[in-house]
């Protein structure tokens, strides 16, 4: 197998046409479905459906898809590091954030980059927190910002904040009016809004839950941001989240945010980094970057419920 043929593959998967992908690797069409070919042969399987219409990854061919691009990620950063200069950093950084961080952090760390590292490229990509540690096991991503949930022993990780989870929901709700702020049991009656367990955040609902002796009822669950804020906003409910996702809901007073005690909820934000992928200059860099950003937020106030851990 050979990194010209993993290249091919993943420009005819991207383009969905054998033509399309011979045009712009600049190649002989029939010398890239040959390439393909023996690609196939050697592992065994058919990676692609072809028809009149273009073509289809099969389900090996999806698989492999993920693994092909991983690798020439990983081609691409040690190339990127042998040429960097620890002074001037510089190259393709890919930076994964949860949905529900990157609200606070995404736009500030774009532009603190910028200034300090314009010759960085800082790629990020927002997933689900379970789909960000495969991304990161795999090298497709350099760095993710993921929850401390006592599963990180296989990443090398930096503590950045511990963010307080408040109960969140139109500013004209009946749910607890007038109240500064309410318990864990009184936010767990009211008709509520979660991602499901994927997501970062329920699994530390449902585990602080359990340890009072509490249960979460009436839940529906709701995995995007945009769709859980219209939810909000339609008074279908109300929701446990940090602040970061509905600041500008909040700063606009479409929405408010109560303090939850007795027991309180918050989660620990790890910045995480493969043990066995080297970090190149510029990611290395870029997670230095991420810690100074997330200690200004905090200091400034504009990462609403977070507090920076030293």
């Amino acid at each position: 197998m050979e990194l010209r043929q993993l290249r091919y593959f993943v420009a005819i998967a991207d383009h969905g046409s054998l033509s399309r992908a011979a045009l712009v690797l600049h190649i002989a069409q029939p010398a890239l479905t040959q390439q393909l070919r023996q690609l196939e042969e050697e592992l065994g399987v058919q990676l692609l459906h072809r028809s009149a219409k273009g073509v289809l990854s099969t389900d090996a061919g999806k698989i492999f898809y993920e693994h092909a691009q991983a690798i020439l990620k990983q081609v691409a950063d040690a190339r990127s590091a042998v040429a960097q200069s620890a002074e001037r950093p510089s190259g393709s950084v890919t930076l994964g954030l949860p949905h529900s961080i990157s609200g606070a952090l995404a736009l500030p760390l774009l532009t603190a980059t910028r200034v300090q590292y314009p010759e960085i490229t800082l790629q990020l990509t927002e997933e689900l927190t379970g789909n960000l540690a495969e991304q990161l096991k795999s090298g497709r991503v350099n760095l993710a910002v993921l929850f401390d949930d006592g599963q990180l022993a296989q990443f090398a990780t930096t503590a950045l904040v511990e963010e307080e989870l408040r109960f969140i929901c139109r500013t004209d709700a009946a749910y607890a009016q007038g109240e500064q702020s309410l318990t864990l049991e009184r936010a767990l009656a009211a008709p509520l809004i979660l991602p499901g367990l994927q997501h970062g955040v329920r699994p530390r609902i449902e585990s602080v839950a359990r340890g009072a002796g509490l249960t979460l009822s009436k839940v529906i669950e709701i995995n995007s941001i945009t769709i859980l804020k219209s939810a909000l906003l339609a008074d279908m409910g109300a929701t446990i989240l940090p602040a970061a996702p509905v600041l500008d809901e909040l700063e606009r007073g479409m929405l408010r945010a109560q303090p939850i005690h007795s027991p309180s909820i918050s989660r620990t934000v790890v910045l995480c980094a493969s043990k066995n992928i080297p970090l190149t200059n510029a990611a290395a860099a870029v997670s230095r970057l991420v810690q100074q950003v997330s200690a200004q937020l905090c200091a400034g106030g504009s990462w609403p419920g977070a507090t920076p851990i030293s």
